[in-house]
């Protein structure tokens, strides 16, 4: 009876076996930080690390009184809408082009690979140098073509911010196609063949195929690729950093470049700044689920 017993209770804990490394990889990685991060935000911590005793809501008050955050913010809605929204719009395009049959295709998928396999900061540091108003290469072609005067203020992209924030959206949807492209691609390649046959039968045109049958059937791959992208490009540092240093002043900042240079003078205001941008990203992710009926998506 004792060895039934013993027996029954390893078989039940028999799941934990195999949930033990992935739960002590999330506790170690995303719930211990969590937690130093929230408890920093009610610290007294200066520039240099040290801390200086508990300091009360005092962090979140003088963040909220800090008159570039909500321009910061603002620009942070428009960086992430702008990005993912572009992204999703030409990874549509390119997933349907490769999923035809042409001459190449294998090579030209290969190559899409290129802008996800190479480093951020190294793409974002090329299109930095490609973009000098004195020497670029975009500048040179483009006073080829006569639009631009080469060291004038119209070919200094990066530094004004009007320009810049375009310029770094572009970038950071480049960098965002390869995953986007191949997500999208992979819910197109499993819709079967049949379901098409049977709508032109029914005498659907191409356009109305797609958007009654393609769309439908790959929503739970549209679905993951927003959350991913959405949560990726709020987060995203090197691009900004590399390219313009969230400047001139803040001008060109969004939430996470603003919360690093906040840490240069006050630790706790920036842990602080973590909380507010890791809680908007919960909110938003929980937002665009309950939106999208995730869960029923998943069952199908």
């Amino acid at each position: 009876m004792a060895m039934t017993r013993g027996r029954l209770i390893l078989r039940r804990a028999e799941p934990l076996l195999w949930l033990g490394p992935a739960l002590a990889l999330i506790i170690l990685v995303v719930i211990w930080p969590v937690g130093v991060m929230i408890r920093s935000s009610f610290q007294h911590i200066g520039g240099e690390g040290f801390v200086a005793g508990y300091n009360g809501l005092e962090n979140y008050r003088h963040l909220f009184h800090e008159p570039d955050l909500v321009p910061v913010l603002w620009r942070s809605v428009i960086w992430v809408l702008g990005v993912v929204a572009g992204t999703l719009l030409i990874s549509f395009g390119l997933a349907e082009l490769f999923h035809q049959r042409f001459p190449g295709r294998r090579l030209a998928r290969w190559a899409l690979i290129v802008p996800w396999a190479a480093s951020v900061m190294m793409t974002a540091l090329i299109f930095r140098w490609a973009l000098d108003p004195n020497n670029g290469a975009i500048n040179l072609i483009l006073h080829r073509l006569g639009l631009v005067e080469l060291g004038s203020n119209r070919a200094s992209w990066l530094g004004d911010p009007h320009t810049a924030l375009p310029w770094m959206m572009g970038v950071a949807i480049f960098v965002s196609l390869p995953f986007t492209t191949y997500a999208i691609l992979s819910g197109r390649q499993g819709i079967p063949d049949d379901v098409y046959e049977a709508a032109a039968l029914d005498g659907a045109s191409g356009w109305r195929t797609y958007l009654n049958i393609t769309l439908p059937l790959i929503r739970p791959a549209i679905i993951v690729a927003t959350l991913i992208n959405v949560i990726n490009v709020f987060n995203s540092f090197p691009i900004i950093w590399e390219m313009t240093r969230g400047g001139p002043g803040y001008q060109t900042s969004t939430s996470t470049i603003y919360m690093v240079d906040l840490k240069q003078s006050n630790v706790g205001e920036s842990a602080a700044m973590s909380v507010l941008n890791f809680s908007v990203v919960i909110v938003v992710v929980l937002v665009y689920l309950a939106s999208t009926n995730w869960k029923e998506e998943v069952r199908r």
